[in-house]
């Protein structure tokens, strides 16, 4: 995709009050030093740069908001944060920064964007590409992604459990399909939910209230490690609920979800963010169709065979006829 093409729009790309939903990605990327990054990325954005720390800088874009560039090590972030008081001494930062370099990632972290103008951000990948970023392609050991969050239609029960449920028939398919790299698969970021959880989701089909909801995902999913992160939304919702459950410091309250799953191969030519985006958009279709996501959920519980459970190699090939018999993909 040219950096001046649009991104394709979800079913419901407005909330339920009429404005545009929005959406945050934060990218993955390594192969330049964070100030190069940080000048490629401000051209690109029309952005006025301000470097915070040695490895903290902040891209000001007066039509879409504040960009965050780092380093994404947080004992790195916390020692350069700690040279303006003397605790850290800017030598052993640098060292740190040109030790890290070739295994610790940068990460571009995106203000929300309204889904009518996601095409502002192609220009800075496409350029980010031409200074020499990689992805995770590049490298045995980057297991780098793209990480999107985009804010509901809507906040209700049944818009979250039928994107969840939506999401969980999909997974091992939209790693099939997507061909997430190995390194990323194996990594513990990126975990599927539990077919047990899933074989849950499919036989309730949205008849439990949100607390319940929240509660069986807590028992399947105690963890940030999912390629779709629900803990965000849910602690937006119900934070002493999820408090109660999990002491996790780095659980960030907001009203999104946080879709981990996609590969950034920035190094690539003709990839963009669309192409993480459009595996999302895949969720969004499913949900948004309630007899498709109902009859694709009769089709799970069809497919579980005693002992063994569904296979997951015929449920990807099911669904790849499925999904483009009904225009979803």
């Amino acid at each position: 995709m040219s950096a001046g093409a649009a991104l394709a729009l979800p079913p419901r790309p407005r909330r339920d009050d009429g404005a545009w939903r929005r959406v945050g990605f934060e990218i993955e990327f390594s192969g330049l030093p964070i100030e190069r990054a940080a000048q490629v990325c401000s051209h690109a954005l029309g952005a006025a740069s301000e470097k915070r720390t040695e490895v903290d800088f902040r891209l000001d874009a007066p039509t879409l908001g504040e960009f965050k560039l780092e380093v994404d090590w947080a004992y790195l972030k916390q020692q350069a944060e700690a040279t303006s008081s003397g605790e850290s001494s800017a030598q052993w930062v640098e060292l740190l920064k040109r030790l890290s370099r070739d295994i610790v990632p940068l990460e571009l972290v995106c203000p929300p964007i309204g889904l009518d103008r996601l095409e502002s951000l192609l220009p800075a990948i496409d350029a980010l590409r031409a200074a020499g970023a990689v992805g995770t392609g590049d490298s045995l050991i980057a297991a780098l992604g793209v990480h999107i969050n985009p804010e509901l239609p809507a906040l209700d029960v049944t818009t979250i459990e039928r994107h969840l449920r939506a999401f969980a028939l999909l997974q091992w398919w939209l790693v099939d399909s997507q061909e997430i790299d190995l390194s990323r698969r194996i990594s513990p970021y990126v975990d599927l939910y539990p077919e047990r959880y899933v074989q849950h989701l499919v036989i309730r089909r949205g008849s439990d209230p949100l607390a319940v909801v929240i509660d069986d995902y807590l028992e399947h999913n105690p963890t940030r490690n999912r390629a779709l992160d629900m803990l965000p939304l849910f602690m937006s919702l119900d934070r002493e609920r999820i408090l109660a459950a999990l002491d996790d410091e780095l659980i960030n309250a907001r009203p999104t979800f946080h879709y981990r799953l996609p590969d950034c191969r920035i190094e690539e030519p003709g990839w963009s963010i669309a192409t993480a985006w459009g595996s999302w958009l895949v969720v969004e279709r499913l949900a948004g169709d309630a007899a498709l996501l109902d009859r694709l959920s009769s089709d799970f519980v069809a497919a579980e065979r005693p002992l063994f459970g569904v296979s997951r190699n015929g449920w990807s090939a099911h669904l790849d006829e499925w999904l483009r018999d009904h225009g979803l993909a």
